[in-house]
């Protein structure tokens, strides 16, 4: 089940916290708890997932993000995540995570997260969303990031994408889609 209870206090914590920039990071603590684990004794994968969610969130309501996707109407959505898992998470292990924008293209927008328990960096995480729009309640597409960081108060160009994140979406460009049916 989400946590829905740690994702209110995340929020009410960030409501309390000063506003950021587009692109400054969002800082946040978790504790592993034993629910977070799997039969291997440590933090699942797709519990990480949703603790960078914990990260990214409050991030969105501090940029102001979340009040602009109220007033326009608009939702958004993970089109795409790659993630590297470095170091074993245990239980009660204390984590910080750091949450930032990196920019957007066309399409896009992307969000880099790294997981860290003191000066180790257990697990990092790309995630690429898409702002969805719609009119009447009927859905009408993807938003072009450019629109969101005009509605944020921000220029509509992206600063440069880091070469591993270009190199990424290269990549992802040439999978196919949809992938084929086997079996």
């Amino acid at each position: 089940m989400y946590p829905f209870l740690r994702m209110f206090k995340e929020l009410a914590r960030a409501r309390r916290m000063p506003a950021l920039g587009l692109f400054d990071t969002h800082v946040s603590h978790h504790l592993c708890w034993p629910w977070d684990l799997d039969p291997w004794v440590e933090l699942n994968n797709g519990r990480t997932l949703t603790l960078y969610d914990l990260g990214r969130l409050p991030l969105g309501a501090r940029t102001g993000l979340h009040r602009v996707l109220k007033a326009k109407g608009w939702g958004m959505t993970v089109a795409g995540s790659s993630v590297r898992y470095r170091r074993r998470v245990t239980m009660f292990s204390r984590l910080t995570t750091y949450s930032r924008c990196l920019g957007w293209d066309d399409r896009f927008l992307y969000t880099e997260q790294s997981m860290w328990q003191g000066d180790d960096c257990a697990s990092q995480v790309l995630i690429r969303s898409a702002v969805v729009g719609r009119t009447n309640g009927t859905r009408t597409g993807i938003v072009p990031p450019a629109e969101l960081a005009v509605a944020l108060g921000a220029a509509p160009e992206s600063p440069a994408l880091p070469a591993w994140v270009q190199a990424w979406i290269a990549a992802e460009a040439t999978r196919p889609w949809p992938p084929e049916r086997r079996g």
